[in-house]
Parts: C-alpha cells; sequence; structure tokens
C-alpha cells in the first residue's frame, strides 16, 4: 500500500529528483538542452513548470547558472546528494521555520493593527468569561465540519479554563445557506439577546441538515423568538452590516478559511484541539 506524501515529504523528494537531475546535467558537461515551450502553453502549464519559490529561497540553482558550473564540482554535490539524500529534507525543514516565522511576525502585525475590531467590534457576541485575561476570537461558519468539530473543542477549553473570553465572528463563506444561517444566528442575538444567542449557535453548530426556514422555525421558538420578527431582522442593514464588516476584517487578516482562532496576539488557522488552544493560552500568560 502507497501512502501520500505528506507536503514537506513532497516538496523534499521534488527537490532531491531536481537537484539531482540538475546536477547529473552538469557532472556531464552541461550540453543538455531545454526544449522552449510551445507557443500555445497556457497559464496554468507555464505556472507548473516555473521555478517555486521554495526552490529558490533554500538555494536551488537554475540550469543556466548549473551549465556554467564546473563539472568536477558539480559530479561532487551529486556524489554527495546520493549518499546523503537527507540533506534536501533538513533544508526543506529550515525553509519550513524561517517561512513560519516569517508568517508569525506578519500575523502579529496585522492583528495589532486590527485589535479593535478584533476584540471590541460591538455586534459580536461574547461568551465564555467575558473579564477573562486572555481573548479567544472564532471565525465560524455553520456548514463547516470542521467548525462543528472545533465547537466540541472550544466547549472543552471553556470547561476546563475559566479565563477564557470568547468572542464568535459569523463568517459565513460556503455560500447562500452558510449566510442564511448567520444572519438568523446574527438576528437571534438582536432580538433575544446572549443566551438565546448561545443556544441558537449551539444548535446550529450541533446540526447535520440543511437549514430550512422550516428549521429556523423551530429553532426560533426553542429560544421564544417569533419566526417572523427574526426573518424580518435578517434582512436589515444591520444584520448584514455585520457580515460585512467581519468579511472586512477577516480579509485585512488574509483569514480565508473557517475555523480561523485569533487568542490574544497569535493567529491559528484551520482546527486545533482544545489540548492545543490550552498550551497557547498556557504559553501567552507565562
Amino acid at each position: 500500500m502507497t501512502l501520500p506524501l505528506t507536503d514537506t515529504a513532497l516538496i523534499g523528494t521534488c527537490l532531491a529528483a531536481s537537484a539531482i537531475g540538475l546536477l547529473v546535467l552538469t557532472s556531464s558537461g552541461g550540453n543538455g538542452a531545454t526544449a522552449p515551450a510551445p507557443s500555445d502553453t497556457t497559464a496554468i502549464e507555464a505556472e507548473a513548470t516555473a521555478p517555486s519559490d521554495a526552490m529558490a529561497q533554500i538555494g536551488a540553482t537554475a540550469v543556466a547558472d548549473l551549465q556554467e558550473a564546473d563539472p568536477a564540482f558539480g559530479a561532487q554535490v551529486r556524489s554527495y546528494l546520493l549518499d546523503n539524500p537527507e540533506v534536501i529534507f533538513e533544508a526543506v525543514a529550515v525553509y519550513e521555520q524561517r517561512q513560519a516565522e516569517m508568517q508569525a511576525g506578519m500575523d502579529q502585525a496585522i492583528l495589532e493593527a486590527n485589535a479593535e475590531a478584533l476584540f471590541n467590534d460591538g455586534h459580536s457576541w461574547v461568551g465564555g468569561n467575558p473579564e477573562g485575561d486572555i481573548t479567544l476570537v472564532e471565525f465560524i461558519d455553520y456548514r463547516c465540519g470542521f467548525c462543528k468539530r472545533a465547537h466540541e473543542e472550544v466547549a472543552t477549553l471553556l470547561e476546563e479554563d475559566d479565563g477564557i473570553r470568547l468572542i464568535l465572528k459569523e463568517f459565513p463563506i460556503l455560500g447562500p445557506e452558510s449566510e442564511h444561517a448567520s444572519r438568523f444566528a446574527i438576528a437571534t442575538l438582536r432580538l433575544g439577546g446572549d443566551d438565546a444567542y448561545a443556544e441558537v449557535q449551539d444548535i446550529l453548530m450541533r446540526h447535520e441538515g440543511s437549514f430550512t426556514n422550516e428549521f429556523l422555525e423551530d429553532v426560533a421558538g426553542l429560544v421564544g423568538l417569533d419566526f417572523a420578527d427574526v426573518s424580518t431582522e435578517m434582512q436589515t442593514e444591520d444584520v448584514a452590516s455585520v457580515i460585512a464588516e467581519n468579511r472586512a476584517l477577516a480579509q485585512r487578516l488574509q483569514i480565508t478559511g473557517t475555523p480561523t482562532f485569533v487568542m490574544e496576539t497569535e493567529m491559528i488557522r484551520g482546527f486545533v484541539g482544545a489540548e492545543i488552544l490550552a498550551e497557547i493560552a498556557t504559553s501567552l500568560r507565562e
């Protein structure tokens, strides 16, 4: 059975193949020729044949440069790589670490510039401990499977850590049905308050079916709201403005998927478990 390669393994394999292939060319005198791309090459094909940023940043050498290199040196490097292929993966690991550090620095700067919109926008639901020493912001979509998994993990975190202030950002990105559910949740918050929203948000996250009006009418009844009133509120500019502001904030933060978490100065893109969130909270407190 062949297992799928991880991103790192795939990059390393490609780099190894590229490096050895190019060095073979060099050690043989660099007389190989590269066929020009056909005139009707598509943009996608052209992009696929271009050197990757990863290769460029970890020091991969262009074919033209290799062709001018000393063939003896090329043979030595080829021999070394054949004897020590793990060097390729070490280089990839260094590259990924540098990229992660660079991304973390960029994230912190962006978070600082948007702190008020993140932590005090005036329209997002605030739960957990409103006076907590650590604020966790989550961008959610009710049709997102990983958001549904994260919902349970965040609940566990709040049970185990009473110092977490939770802010939920309605961020519907998976189509009209997602936005319909988000509008319902926001309207519930505006008409029914924090407790009604908390109950509705929990129901929507646990729901596995479609968010039909029939279903939402039942949910509205559970929290004591008239669905006709909620439906009217869902169409207001105030509700639309909440979603628009959240989308604009996500764009500034370069958030393109859900769930995405922001814990104080840390950006966590994608699903993580309660234990990881707890570790980050502990680190921030130290």
